[in-house]
Order: C-alpha cells, then structure tokens, then sequence
C-alpha cells in the first residue's frame, strides 16, 4: 500500500483530518456479529476509515435505512447473460451486487484464449468487480466438438492478470481421480499461484469429495439435497448455493445451514438469463429466496457478503469495517432487502432499481469473435433419418424444467423412408451442427416433449460446445431456423412457415449481444411471447430446455454433433433401436 494513502487512512480515522465522506444517521449492519450497530461511518479514498462520530466534507443521510455491505456472487457466467460485461455490470449493480466471480467457461469453449481475453479486457475498469476464474474444461468432454482446447500451458500466462483469483469449476471428475496428466497440470499450476480452485461436484458422493480436497478443491455449487452440502462442510468446503434459470437449488440446501456452520456458505447464480436478472435480480433475489425460508436477515446477508468475500481471498470486502472497501447498499428494508442505494467505493452508481452511474464505452469486440458460426450450406438431406416402416427409435424425453432427460424406445412415424416429425405424438426432430470448424458434423435425433405443434427453433446456445442446435415440426422450417442463425452469426431464433417470427442476434462468439440490454431484454420478452404461435403453452422455456439437451455429462440421454449420447453406457447410440 503507498505510504501517503497510507497515512490518509490513519489520518482520518484520528479525526485529524475530515473524511471526504461520511454517513449519518443510519443502522449498521455487522455481518461478523450479526447485530445492527449505530454510530457516523467515515469514508476517505473509496475506503471506510472509521465508525463513530465523524465529520467530512460531503455527508451522506441514512434516514435510518441500513447501511448494508454490498453483495457478491461466488460463481457466474457473465456469457448466460447474452450480453456483455459493461451492459451485465448495469444490471446487476442496480440489484446491489458489486462483484462477481465469473467463469468464461462458455466463451472459452467457442473463442479459447480469444474469448478469455476478451470477457478480462471488456471487464476492465467497469464500477462492477469482475474477477476471474480459468476454465479447467475446454472442451467439456470427448463427445463432442468444441471450438478451442485449452490446455494447463494455455491458462498459464493468464494468472498475472491482477483479476483472475483460480481455476474455474473442475467438472472433469474421472480426470482428477485417474491422475490425468493436463488436469493435473492445471491444478498444480493454479497452487504454484496460490489460486482458489473449484469445484464442480455434481453426484459426488463423500469419498468422491475426499479426492476432489485431496486435490485442493475447496468449494462446490453443485449440491442438490441438504445431505450433500453437509459431505462437503465436513471436508472443509465451501458450498455455494445456487439459484439461476435452470437449477434452483437454494430451497433444499439452505436447510442444511445452521448457525454453527453458515460461514461455510455462499450464494450464486452460475447460469442465469438477462430476463430473469432484470425482473428478478441476481444474488440479492438468493437473499430473499433465503429468508421466506426462515434464515435471518443478518445471517442471510452474512453469506452474500463477508462469506464470499473471505472465500475467494477478497480481503477488502464483504464488511461495514475500517479497512474495507465502501461497497455498500442503504435498504429501505431488512426482511424484504428494499435496495434503496448502491454505492462503490463511496460513489452512488445506482438507485431505486435503475443504474445511475457512468461506464466508459468498451472496445469493439475483436472481428474474429463476430464470425464464429462457421458451417457449410446444409441440405434437406442433411436432416433425414433413414428408418423403415415398423422401426424403434431412441427419443430424448425431456422433464420439464429439469437438466436431466429420460431415454425412451418408441415406434416411429416413417413416410418415404424416414423419419416424420408428430406434433400430435410430440415427437419432433432435433439436430447439432458442428459450427465452429466446418467440419460437416450433424448430429440427429427425436426429441419428446417440447410441445411445439408447428415451426422450429434454433440457438447457438448449447451447453458447452455451443454448436447450432435445431428442434422442429418439419425440415423447411428447420433449415430457415439454421439459415437465419448463420445469418446472424449465432443467437436465438423462431421459425413458422419459412417466416422469422422473433429473434435475439448474439453475434459475439454467438453467445453475446452487442446491444444495450434494454433492447435486448425487449427481444428476449418477445421472443418468448411468439413461442405461442408455434402452440406452444408449457410452463417451461423451451430454448433453455434445448440449450441443455446437447450436454453429454447429464443424463439419460442427449445428442451433440457426433450424434446421440446415452449416459449409462458412455457412448453414442444409432437412432434406431432394434
């Protein structure tokens, strides 16, 4: 620390000097007692300097709100987001949140170390703290065909990058428990520079937990049930609890959290749309979530700020302290966390919901990024599946609102020797084109459960290779849903009758949009107003459903470029079952 800011500090916590800043009248929320405090809170340098009676040149009335440390989120995915870090800092500082830890576990898998650099260059000098954890998985897994490898010589350079704090989630568990040579690498690696590593510690029971500590693995946002979370507080984890778009965990786990082992954990949001963010919110909606379930206020704000602070070695976090860094949130009200503030460093970035601060525009995003839907022109052809009048087929069942699908065998509708899609049956045809390297790959499939009676979807989100991936009720609309994607170099779109009906244009490594997210939350909303013309009226988002419907790692049963995926076998099956 410079010698001078130093002697500022000390300075002003004596009272020999005023502080530039100083609040009053307002209740303090201590978050390593768990009480509310009273008394001035002295500001200099985007510092809190002291606690008791102060004066300074500007004052700040409290009005008896809480004086509230700002909230951090342990374990995201800015790419979920579908926008950039700039347009995704303005949301969440406006719910209070004023870091986060991110994985470009996503961007990685398309653009490698050119994704990578660009979430670290576009993140940088933003009023939202965005540190970085190195994605351990690129690519995922073996069954499919990703855009990038990044190997443990790869992430290296990357750890002098002031803001990257570890390695990202290490799902590979078969990896770590045979001694692969590159994870291990990349775990020694990320201890040589004192890094955090996580875990991702899905259907690990409690001697898989024992490996993954053993490898220094020291948190988990996987956990499911109470019991599982309790395995990993007794093996010296952390454990974060989780409430995104898709995996809503935070109801069963927060029942394993008592006063004796809350410091143990924290909250997430890991994959979680703009939609859902700006109606929502990000960690401040956990808090809440948490107490409707009967955990204190206090204690429910312990775990979304000093716990995630002292979890990822952000020492001058999470705490109303001398010594820490004013981040805080003046709340209108402690059970319902009525944001009426948000500060950074001391400065008002933003109020009432609404961001009020200022953010420098980004740099344009490298061309290379823009272009990264690479395929060759597919044929009608492309999406025929040969079968013969009687024939079985393997179906991708999927459970609404779950990541999990069901493997069934049920006879095919067949006309002109392949496979014709029933809306009446709800079977509909599925494919996943390899777009990163035109290597020709389309994966085909049967999928159940959609509930679309007529036109197509498509995206290039789809966990975690993000190759295209098209579900319809007829060829036509499928290859204008495949079209429209090229065409716009990645992102969402609806298809009827060869007419796009809606779109969301994601041109950055087709994940991100490069559009404020205003418009693009506007595009997202009517996006799924137009899903009813297709007839569809579940109580699930199909395009998240499809987006997860290409990762190989969940079971029963899921398709990727290199054709359908069975779990239980580990390995690919013909569509054809007999």
């Amino acid at each position: 620390m410079d010698q001078d800011f130093l002697k500022q500090r000390i300075d002003v916590s004596t009272k020999r000097v005023p502080a530039d800043i100083v609040i009053k009248n307002g209740k303090i929320i201590d978050v390593f007692n768990l009480e509310i405090i009273s008394g001035d809170v002295a500001i200099v340098d985007g510092f809190f300097a002291g606690i008791g009676e102060y004066e300074g040149r500007e004052t700040i009335d409290a009005a008896s709100r809480y004086i509230c440390p700002a909230f951090i989120d342990g374990h995201v995915h800015i790419e979920s987001s579908m926008v950039t870090p700039a347009e995704f800092s303005k949301v969440l500082l406006a719910h209070g949140v004023t870091t986060v830890i991110t994985d470009p576990h996503e961007i990685g898998n398309v653009s490698g170390k050119d994704g990578l650099t660009f979430i670290l260059e576009q993140s940088e000098g933003l009023p939202l703290d965005v540190r970085v954890m190195l994605p351990s998985s690129v690519p995922a897994t073996p069954f499919e065909n990703a855009g990038a490898v990044l190997t443990a010589r790869d992430l290296e350079p990357f750890y002098k990058h002031p803001r990257v704090k570890g390695l990202a989630e290490v799902m590979d568990f078969p990896a770590v428990f045979k001694g692969d040579e590159d994870m291990l690498k990349k775990i020694a690696s990320a201890d040589r520079h004192h890094a955090i590593i996580d875990g991702h510690a899905a259907g690990i029971d409690a001697n898989g937990i024992n490996v993954y500590r053993s490898a220094l693995i020291t948190t988990d946002h996987e956990c499911t049930t109470a019991e599982e979370a309790l395995d990993r507080i007794r093996r010296g984890m952390y454990v974060l609890i989780r409430e995104g778009s898709v995996a809503k965990d935070l109801k069963a786990l927060i029942k394993a959290v008592t006063p004796v082992n809350a410091r143990r954990f924290l909250f997430c949001t890991d994959d979680k749309h703009l939609d859902d963010l700006v109606a929502e919110g990000s960690v401040d909606h956990n808090v809440r979530l948490a107490i409707s379930e009967g955990i204190s206020p206090l204690q429910a704000i312990q775990m979304a700020t000093i716990n995630a602070a002292e979890c990822y070695g952000l020492h001058e976090k999470g705490a109303i302290s001398p010594g820490y860094k004013a981040n805080f949130l003046l709340l209108d009200d402690l059970d319902g966390i009525m944001i009426s503030e948000v500060f950074v460093e001391g400065i008002s970035v933003a109020s009432k919901g609404t961001f009020t601060g200022q953010i420098d525009v980004p740099p344009s995003p490298p061309e290379h990024l823009m272009k990264s839907v690479n395929i060759h022109e597919i044929q009608g052809e492309e999406l025929s599946i040969k079968l013969e009048e009687g024939d079985h087929i393997h179906v991708i069942e999927l459970i609404p609102n779950q990541l999990v699908t069901k493997k069934k065998i049920l006879r095919a509708k067949v006309e002109n020797g392949e496979f014709k899609p029933s809306s009446e049956d709800d079977l509909l045809k599925m494919a996943v084109i390899e777009r990163h390297n035109q290597t020709g790959n389309t994966g085909l499939g049967v999928v159940k459960g959609l509930l679309l009676k007529n036109g197509a979807i498509a995206s290039t989100v789809a966990h975690d290779s993000h190759n295209l991936v098209v579900a319809g009720t007829n060829d036509h609309d499928m290859l204008c849903a495949i079209n429209a994607i090229k065409n716009m170099q990645g992102g969402y779109v609806i298809v009827k009758d060869g007419k796009i009906l809606a779109s969301v244009p994601l041109p950055i490594s087709g994940l991100m949009a490069d559009r404020p997210f205003e418009k693009v939350n506007e595009e997202i909303i009517l996006l799924k107003d137009k899903l009813k013309e297709l007839g569809f009226n579940g109580d699930f988002d199909p395009f998240l459903t499809l987006s997860f419907l290409t990762l190989p790692v969940i079971p029963e049963i899921k398709l990727t470029d290199l054709g359908l995926f069975d779990f239980k076998t580990f390995q690919h099956i013909s569509v054809k079952a007999n």
